[in-house]
């Protein structure tokens, strides 16, 4: 279903906190589309636009998918990363923003022995590892984490981790090396299924704008 709480003529747009909407913020202005309020002051998580018509939802980044799949927002701005771990298929993805570049590697203290157990690799991003060591043919044990996780080879709980790097400076500080390329990861512009059929002329024109801004 569309956006549960906005009219047929209003859009809303979920967009995750932290780098993903700073770097969000300025594609949107040049799109016409200007929070009220300053997103880092204001303790609001629903947000008026420059647009009338236009509210933005400022969330943690796992959950931009959930809110878009089931009609809470019609549109969001969420990173590839997180895409390729959720689970439901209740929106398009029309458009890489390319904002937020950033590449998920494996990355270890170096070559692990293997020959007497299975490889294990400590991640927040357990499907796509998955996918990742199969299409190699290699199978692996998942230490499921959510952070600190350079400190899982240093401590033995891990051989490799999966995680984002960017410049690759927090890897180096604690004796790590980038040893594979995962895959590149920018934030990506998802769509609700039904808001689409819905909201077709609204949506297809901020896509339009936004796809020219990037462009």
């Amino acid at each position: 279903m569309a956006s549960t709480f906005a009219g047929l003529d209003e859009l809303v747009i979920a967009v995750s906190k932290g780098r993903i909407l700073r770097e969000a913020l300025p594609l949107l202005a040049a799109a016409g589309i200007e929070p009220c309020e300053d997103p880092d002051v204001s303790r609001k998580l629903i947000l008026e636009t420059s647009k009338p018509n236009i509210k933005l939802v400022i969330i943690r980044a796992a959950d931009v998918p959930t809110f878009v799949e089931y009609g809470a927002a019609d549109v969001g701005i969420a990173g590839k990363d997180v895409l390729l771990e959720y689970e439901g298929n209740g929106y398009y993805e029309p458009l890489d923003l390319k904002i937020a570049a950033c590449r998920l590697m494996l990355a270890g203290r170096g070559p692990v022995d293997n020959s007497s157990r299975r490889l294990r690799v400590a991640t927040k991003y357990a499907a796509t590892t998955r996918r990742y060591f199969a299409e190699k043919g290699v199978q692996i044990e998942i230490v499921k984490l959510y952070g600190s996780m350079e400190l899982a080879p240093l401590v033995g709980l891990a051989d490799y981790i999966v995680d984002l790097v960017d410049t690759g400076n927090t890897l180096k500080a604690n004796g790590l090396i980038a040893m594979e390329h995962v895959r590149d990861v920018t934030s990506r512009l998802i769509v609700n299924k039904a808001s689409m059929k819905i909201k077709h002329a609204q949506i297809t024109g901020l896509i339009g704008s936004l796809a020219a801004v990037v462009a």
